[in-house]
């Protein structure tokens, strides 16, 4: 059965980055879930919203936890090239080596990178990106770790189609990057949704009290409005975030800070990605891959 609890304490109230659009996709089928889509509906169709996230992945149906790795490793070789997968929302704990249900794990991608790394039936390393982010949490580490590799053997980041925010700062992490026509990089900015409960609460007569030591410990908490003091602590906080955010980003695309900055987490379709500094070429995913396979005289 769905862990909803610890599925909306990994959404909720926490910083994302993630697109403003998958992150309306996943309230609305997390309100559905919660069984407070009236919260949420103002045209009637919350319901149909939740459907159609639950059936293309951004919840799982019935389940939470992944399978278990039947093979040692997560990634395939082709022609010398490990293809490390990167597809939908990102999270920092999935506890398996491939995506599943419609989420790929930090902790599988580390250990993916690490083992590629490793493999001497491996010449280089394409990361598979197709995602609108996800969590902070253990992200910038990943990327960190990425980044420290560069050099050791050939990284491209290969989008089909797109890499938005979480997903985009991987990608910067990659020698290379490449994105279809069609496919878009950038949204490099920090997102927290905050739920405000009590008023539901109040209607259907429940009292919450919260009994505290410490005058900030019920911060945030979806029971209680959010003070002003809570809003500015917690602006402060992605204001941190997005910060380590721009200057991760200008470290690896070699960009100013002032410039990644100036982009004010705006998502760039193609061509503009490039203009921007975001990709280095407009190409399709097997026109990438082959051109990868070009460079190592394959």
């Amino acid at each position: 059965m769905t862990n909803l609890p610890f599925l909306a304490q990994r959404m909720f109230n926490t910083p994302l980055a993630i697109t403003p659009g998958k992150a309306e996709v996943v309230m609305a089928a997390l309100a559905e879930r919660f069984g407070i889509t009236r919260l949420f509906r103002m045209d009637g169709r919350a319901l149909d919203l939740a459907d159609a996230a639950v059936a293309s992945g951004v919840i799982a149906g019935d389940s939470f936890g992944g399978p278990r790795d039947s093979d040692r490793r997560g990634y395939e070789v082709i022609a010398g090239i490990a293809i490390i997968p990167v597809q939908g929302t990102l999270v920092q704990k999935l506890g398996t080596l491939r995506p599943y249900s419609g989420m790929t794990g930090y902790d599988g991608i580390r250990a993916n990178l690490s083992m590629a790394l490793e493999d001497a039936a491996v010449q280089a390393i394409v990361f598979d990106i197709d995602s609108p982010g996800g969590e902070v949490s253990g992200l910038f580490d990943l990327v960190d770790a990425m980044y420290a590799c560069r050099g050791t053997k050939p990284m491209r980041a290969i989008l089909s189609e797109s890499a938005y925010s979480a997903g985009y700062a991987i990608a910067s992490a990659c020698d290379h990057i490449s994105v279809p026509r069609t496919g878009g990089t950038g949204s490099v900015g920090v997102i927290c949704m905050h739920v405000d409960f009590s008023k539901a609460l109040s209607a259907a007569g429940i009292a919450v009290t919260m009994i505290h030591y410490g005058d900030r410990k019920a911060d945030g908490h979806s029971e209680i409005p959010l003070s002003k003091e809570a809003l500015a602590r917690f602006q402060a906080d992605i204001d941190a975030m997005g910060g380590l955010f721009v200057e991760t980003v200008a470290r690896n695309r070699g960009l100013k800070t002032s410039e990644v900055r100036a982009t004010q987490a705006t998502t760039y379709l193609g061509a503009a990605g490039v203009e921007i500094g975001f990709a280095d070429a407009v190409m399709a995913p097997d026109e990438a891959f082959q051109s990868l396979l070009s460079e190592l005289g394959q």
